[in-house]
């Protein structure tokens, strides 16, 4: 059994952590707010982008379509970039990111596929080393940066742009959380090479003819690179937002605990105290009556 003194350290100690934990949650808790309304102002930009290029691709086809649209008609290579987080004490979050890619790549490695992977993110990198070493091509470390912009995303869009312009990849996914509150976060798979356009809600009353200077073509060849950047900056920011949600979680999970640690070790040293003093009072009493 533990002495008094080494109770009293151990209490001390718990104090110590909890006051360190209950810091780390007020400062996610703020850093939160900030990241929660990049992510959001940054959601209609993406969709009205996305609304555009659906637009023109609705009368662009054949062979005069940009690459990055229809894509090289084989699915034999694939490229997943796996985003998260660079710092830990978040829970489960890089590890429920990390998890949904694993699950992706093992099934297009047991299908065949060769698999090529760009971790943004220490962590990512720290997970994914071990079981996919040699498939690891590229590593982001976005510890540096204190706000994403474009010029973030800029140099990640580059390479896929490079991988799939040299023909070494045919399917490029991008795995991140997309944030939807403070408690949810959804471990999402975007797929950005052949892009993506949602379908555009027929018009109920009457319609004007467009005609594009340059041609649609011509147009998308320019908005499609950037649409590119502006969908992986939009996942940064969305992990930004998630792992503060997470890290405020975990953090007020992590201060509870230590509260109840200090309650049940308070407990047993008064006890332990308690049953010092009895013994003590008690070999006061037995050697006074002995005399």
């Amino acid at each position: 059994m533990a002495s008094l003194k080494e109770m009293r350290n151990r209490i001390s100690s718990v104090k110590a952590t909890q006051k360190i934990t209950k810091a780390m949650q007020m400062v996610a808790a703020a850093k939160l707010r900030r990241s929660q309304d990049a992510a959001e102002a940054a959601r209609p930009y993406a969709r009205r982008l996305a609304s555009v290029i659906a637009n023109l691709a609705a009368g662009v086809s054949g062979d005069g379509a940009p690459a990055l649209l229809t894509g090289t008609g084989r699915d034999d290579r694939h490229l997943i970039i796996v985003a998260a987080a660079d710092r830990g004490l978040a829970g489960g979050f890089t590890s429920s990111i990390v998890r949904a890619a694993r699950q992706h790549i093992d099934g297009l490695i047991a299908e065949g596929k060769d698999v090529k992977i760009v971790c943004v993110g220490k962590k990512v990198s720290a997970q994914l080393k071990r079981p996919y070493g040699a498939k690891v091509v590229e590593n982001f470390d976005l510890s540096a940066y204190r706000q994403f912009t474009l010029s973030v995303a800029q140099p990640i869009a580059d390479v896929v742009t490079r991988l799939y312009e040299a023909g070494e990849t045919d399917v490029v996914t991008l795995f991140y959380s997309r944030f939807k509150s403070v408690v949810v976060q959804t471990p999402t798979a975007l797929q950005l090479i052949p892009a993506t356009v949602e379908g555009v809600a027929a018009p109920t009353g009457p319609t004007a003819v467009y005609e594009y200077e340059p041609s649609e073509e011509a147009i998308l060849e320019t908005l499609l690179p950037r649409n590119l950047t502006v969908q992986i900056l939009s996942a940064l920011l969305d992990n930004m937002a998630g792992f503060y949600a997470s890290q405020m979680t975990a953090m007020d999970n992590a201060t509870r605990n230590a509260g109840d640690m200090i309650k049940r070790y308070t407990l047993e040293y008064n006890r332990s105290r308690q049953a010092q003093i009895t013994k003590e009072l008690i070999e006061i009493i037995s050697g006074a009556e002995a005399v």
